[in-house]
C-alpha cells in the first residue's frame, strides 16, 4: 500500500498528534506504540500516528483488527528491551559483499616483497625522521642504526609537544610502548627480526580496545570505559613487533571531527578540524607524530581525514579485517584499515592484519601477496568519465584531477571510460542509520545519550531517536536494493581491475561501502592556501593487491605524498 508524501501540514499535524499521544519525548523508546509500555492504551490514535511514521495508512476497520496483534508485539518489545546487549553482541544476520560464491580468491600466501629504498643514514637529529615513510624507519631498525626504543621516545615526544594545539589524542599508552620497544630492541639485536613492523610506533582510534587503557569511544558516556581483551588488530600488530604509542581521538561515537575534548585539528591548518571520524590518526599521521595509525571507515571515516590531512589511507574489502574488539557502529559496513605516509606503508600494515580470526565472522581468507615491485603490466584502469568532465563549478579539483589522469597516462596505463552503476544510493543509508540505533539502543533508552557534546539535528543523539522510526521491512528491503547495486557493481568490475575516480564525484563514496569494495585515498595536490586534495582509487572484492599496485606507481611517479606541514 502507498501513501502519500507527507505535506508541510501533514507534518505539523503529526507533531500535533505526538503532543496529543503525551510528548514525543515519551515516544522516543522504541517503536510508537511502545507507549504501552509506561502503562497508557494502545488506542486507534496511536495506530493512526505510527502509521504516518512508517509511511503507510489503514482503514478504521483495518486498524480494529490490528489492535490485537499491536499490543503483543508491544509486550515482545518490551521484553527484548529487558535483555542486555552490550554493543560487542553482533546479530545473527551477517552481511556478505559477495555477488557470488567464487568471489573470494584463493590461492597460496607468499611472503610480501617491499621495495627496497636507499639506504639511508641515521639523522643527526632523529626528529629528522618525524615523517619517515614506514618503509625508510623499517630499514632503519632492521640495520640497527635507529632503535624502536630511540623512535619511540621521539614519536611520544612529539605527541606531548603538538598534541595541546592538535587535540589528536585521547590516551598515551607511555609504559606499555616503552616496554614494546625495548623487547623489539632485544630481539633485533638477536636476529629475530619479525618483519617491517618490528619496532615501528603506532597509533590507534579509540574504538579499539587496549587492556588496560581506556576505550573511549570519543564520547563523556564511554570516557571511563576498560576492556579485558586488546582487539584483534591490535594483538595482530603486537605479533608483528609493533609499539603501540597512543590511543588516538575519533569524533564522537565514529562521527566527525569532535570529540569530548574539543576539536582535532588539521596539521595543515590549524583552524580547521581534521574531519573524521578517524581525526586523531589522519592529523597525528600528517603531523608527523606516529609511523602509522590504523583508522576505520562506515560511510567515509578513513576517506575524508584522509583527504583532510593529506595522508594514505586504505579502506579494505568488507570481509578483510576482523573487527573484533573495535567498537560497532554498523555490523555491515564498519572496516578498519590502515592511514600512512605511503601507498606501499598502507599494504605493509595491511599484510599484518587481514584474515579470519575466528571471531568475526564476516572475515574471509584471502590470500595477499604484495610486490612493491610488481609492474602494472596486464592491469585493466578503469576511469570515471563523467565525474572526471563535470564542470569545475561542480568539481574544484579537476585541474589536479586532470593532472592525475595524465601521470597514470605516462605509466603506460590505458585508462578505460566506465560509469558507476546508477541507484539510489543515498535511500539505501538507512541501513546505517538504523543499525546505528540499534548499536546504541540502551544509551538511547536509558537518556544518557544526552551526555554527549554534539546535540544538533545531524549529531547522533536525533539520529538514534529517528532511527526508531524506519519500519523493519523498509530495513530490508533497502539491504535487497543492496544486494542489486552488489550484483551490479561485480559486473563493472569484470570489466576493470581498478577504477580512479574523483575523491568526491559523484555517489561513489556511499556505493562502495554499501557494496564493500576496497579504495585507496592519497594527496595529489595542494590548493592555494596549502592544504591537500586527494584522488580515490577503487578495487575489486578483494583486489587490495592490484588496486595498491596502481596507487603505488602513481605516487612513484609524484611526490605529493612527501610533502609534510610546517609545525614546530
Amino acid at each position: 500500500m502507498t501513501a502519500p508524501t507527507p505535506t508541510l501540514d501533514d507534518r505539523r499535524d503529526f507533531l500535533t498528534r505526538l503532543g496529543a499521544l503525551g510528548g514525543t519525548a515519551t515516544l522516543f523508546p522504541g517503536v510508537l506504540w511502545a507507549k504501552l509500555a509506561t502503562g497508557a492504551d494502545l488506542t486507534d490514535a496511536t495506530i493512526v500516528a505510527a502509521a504516518e511514521v512508517a509511511g503507510v495508512s489503514f482503514t478504521a476497520e483495518e486498524r480494529a483488527q490490528m489492535l490485537e496483534g499491536l499490543g503483543r508485539q508491544t509486550r515482545q518489545l518490551d521484553a527484548l528491551h529487558r535483555i542486555p546487549l552490550e554493543n560487542a553482541v553482533a546479530p545473527a544476520l551477517l552481511f556478505s559483499p559477495l555477488p557470488r560464491a567464487d568471489a573470494v580468491p584463493t590461492g597460496p600466501q607468499h611472503p610480501i616483497v617491499a621495495s627496497r629504498p636507499p639506504a639511508r643514514p641515521r639523522p643527526t637529529t632523529l626528529e629528522d625522521l618525524a615523517f619517515a615513510p614506514l618503509t625508510t624507519l623499517a630499514d632503519l631498525v632492521r640495520r640497527r642504526e635507529v632503535s624502536s626504543t630511540e623512535l619511540t621516545t621521539m614519536y611520544l615526544a612529539r605527541l606531548e609537544r603538538l598534541d595541546p594545539t592538535l587535540l589528536c589524542v585521547t590516551t598515551l599508552t607511555r609504559e606499555r610502548a616503552m616496554t614494546q620497544a625495548a623487547a623489539a630492541d632485544r630481539e633485533i639485536r638477536a636476529g629475530r627480526y619479525r618483519g617491517p613492523l618490528h619496532g615501528i610506533p603506532w597509533g590507534a582510534k579509540d574504538l579499539l580496545a587496549v587492556r588496560g587503557y581506556p576505550t573511549t569511544w570519543g564520547t563523556a558516556p564511554y570516557r571511563t570505559q576498560q576492556f579485558e581483551t586488546d582487539a584483534t588488530v591490535v594483538q595482530r600488530l603486537d605479533a608483528a613487533g609493533a609499539v603501540l604509542i597512543a590511543k588516538l581521538t575519533l569524533g564522537e561515537l565514529a562521527q566527525g571531527d569532535r570529540w569530548y575534548g574539543g576539536m582535532t585539528r588539521n596539521p595543515w591548518k590549524l583552524d580547521q578540524g581534521a574531519s573524521g571520524s578517524s581525526a586523531g590518526p589522519g592529523s597525528a599521521t600528517a603531523a608527523g607524530c606516529v609511523g602509522f595509525a590504523i583508522g576505520s571507515e562506515t560511510l567515509g571515516s578513513i576517506s575524508s581525514p584522509s583527504t583532510r590531512n593529506g595522508v594514505t589511507g586504505l579502506r579494505p574489502t568488507f570481509g578483510r579485517v576482523p573487527r573484533t574488539g573495535a567498537m560497532a557502529l554498523s555490523w555491515s559496513m564498519d572496516k578498519l584499515g590502515p592511514m600512512c605516509r605511503s601507498v606501499e606503508d598502507c599494504a605493509l600494515v595491511f599484510s599484518a592484519l587481514h584474515g579470519p580470526d575466528g571471531a568475526d565472522q564476516t572475515v574471509h581468507a584471502a590470500p595477499f601477496n604484495w610486490d612493491g615491485n610488481a609492474p602494472l603490466r596486464g592491469l585493466r584502469v578503469g576511469v570515471v568519465q563523467s565525474a572526471f568532465d563535470a564542470p569545475i563549478e561542480r568539481h574544484p579539483a579537476k585541474p589536479f584531477d586532470d593532472a592525475a589522469l595524465q601521470v597514470l597516462r605516462g605509466l603506460g596505463l590505458e585508462l578505460i571510460p566506465v560509469e558507476l552503476p546508477t541507484f539510489d544510493y543515498d535511500a539505501m543509508r538507512i541501513i546505517l542509520t538504523a543499525e546505528a540505533g540499534a548499536a546504541f539502543d540502551e544509551l538511547t533508552r536509558s537518556g544518557r545519550v544526552r551526555e554527549m557534546a554534539q546535540q544538533n539535528t545531524g549529531a547522533w543523539p536525533n539520529t538514534f531517536r529517528t532511527s526508531r522510526f524506519i519500519p523493519a521491512v523498509d530495513y530490508i528491503n533497502a539491504n535487497r536494493a543492496r544486494t542489486l547495486a552488489i550484483h551490479a557493481w561485480d559486473a563493472l568490475m569484470q570489466s576493470v581491475d581498478v577504477i580512479v575516480t574523483p575523491t568526491n564525484g559523484g555517489a561513489q563514496l556511499t556505493a562502495t561501502n554499501l557494496t564493500g569494495h576496497p579504495a585507496v585515498i592519497l594527496p595529489h595536490g595542494f590548493r592555494a592556501d596549502g592544504t591537500p586534495v586527494s584522488l580515490t582509487f577503487l578495487g575489486r572484492l578483494f583486489g587490495e593487491e592490484a588496486l595498491l599496485r596502481v596507487a603505488h606507481a602513481y605516487q612513484r611517479a609524484t611526490d605529493f605524498h612527501t610533502k609534510h606541514p610546517a609545525l614546530g
